[in-house]
């Protein structure tokens, strides 16, 4: 008789409002009090990050500061710290890499971690996950919330149950009854657009996947649509891939409102150039090819790429470039926007040999 494969043992850590509460950390007098981390309310700046506390009176990330300042008019406005925030990223990771080698880092406060096999040679991954946020509140002096899983789809949803500081494990034997009840907007890569589709189809629920036709499904949404119901019966064949490994770094902001502001826009860009660069800060890397990524509120979506002659992670260079991408290469402010995002590619590591490039000459 032949054993069926290991299932892994997979956890998502996800640190609780990591922006403003490095803020509140480094300043205690602020501890308790809303904090919104962005651009002041009167430079048209948006919410790059919101405390519990502010979160309280409805302010939310991407969010418009003039908004925010509406909805919480006691709220300490704070420029972002990114150096602060890379700082605390690079040891909250030292305390993921003395646990397993097999870390994903999705963002400066995020990650998936694989502890099948581990360093602390623990065999229940909740305890692992409990020892962690214990060693991160006792080195760094925040809070972080967990999901426990054999999935990184279900790993990513469990970390979100019990924010702030929560913990929610489920167990192999649980995972369907879990999966049932959420809503298609909670699989993983399902948008707008695509549950506006499945909703079409009278597919609601996740549960509502498991009895209806491959067929169909593949003829409506492709080869996605199969992937999603593989997810509403607990079949993840995503693993973690070690953070070396990783081709890009992003970040993007959907708006609560569709935006047409330009200088809003900017302002975006700008955190999220910045948030990308300590990204690859973090990681020891740089990058020569940034992706501008725009979605006008029919959800038309658009790319437009451009590659600088030298390697960089200066956020500021990244945000002048892909402002010129924006103001030049698309329709924002003109058409209103949904959703902005930022990526890099083309990875360097840091001590690796550069080759420059230069461009050839132009012949008449």
């Amino acid at each position: 008789m032949t054993s069926g494969p290991t299932l892994r043992k997979i956890i998502h850590v996800d640190m609780d409002a990591f922006f403003a509460s490095v803020e509140q950390r480094d300043r205690p007098e602020w501890k308790g009090l809303p904090i919104i981390v962005g651009g002041p309310a009167e430079s048209r700046g948006v919410v790059c990050s919101a405390s519990y506390e502010a979160r309280k009176f409805g302010v939310r990330s991407a969010m418009s500061s003039a908004k925010a300042k509406r909805l919480c008019p006691q709220a300490i406005f704070v420029h972002p710290r990114f150096d602060a925030y890379y700082e605390a990223s690079q040891r909250l990771r030292e305390i993921f890499h003395e646990v397993t080698d097999l870390v994903e880092p999705l963002s400066l406060d995020e990650a998936y971690l694989d502890v099948t096999e581990n360093k602390w040679n623990e065999p229940l991954a909740g305890r692992i996950a409990i020892r962690i946020r214990e060693e991160i509140k006792k080195r760094l002096s925040l809070t972080a919330s967990a999901g426990v899983a054999s999935t990184l789809f279900l790993a990513k949803i469990a970390s979100d149950q019990n924010k702030p500081d929560g913990l929610t494990i489920i167990p192999p034997e649980k995972a369907l009854d879990f999966i049932a009840g959420l809503p298609v907007a909670r699989l993983w890569g399902v948008g707008p657009a695509t549950e506006e589709r499945l909703h079409k189809l009278g597919i609601r629920l996740a549960k509502d996947f498991r009895d209806f036709p491959d067929s169909t499904l593949e003829q409506e949404l492709g080869k996605s649509g199969l992937f999603l119901k593989g997810l509403s019966l607990g079949i993840d064949p995503r693993t973690v891939d070690p953070e070396g490994e990783r081709k890009s770094y992003g970040s993007e902001r959907t708006f609560s409102k569709d935006v047409t502001d330009s200088e809003i826009l900017d302002s975006t860009l700008g955190e999220l150039s910045r948030d990308v660069a300590s990204s690859l800060k973090a990681d020891g890397l740089r990058a020569k090819t940034f992706t501008l990524k725009i979605r006008y509120s029919d959800f038309e979506t658009i790319t437009r790429s451009l590659t600088l002659h030298r390697f960089t992670d200066d956020g500021g260079r990244v945000h002048r470039d892909l402002a010129r991408l924006l103001s030049d290469k698309t329709e924002a402010g003109l058409r209103p926007v949904r959703l902005i995002g930022a990526s890099a590619s083309q990875l360097l590591h840091e001590g690796d040999p550069e080759q420059l490039w230069f461009p050839l000459p132009e012949f008449s």
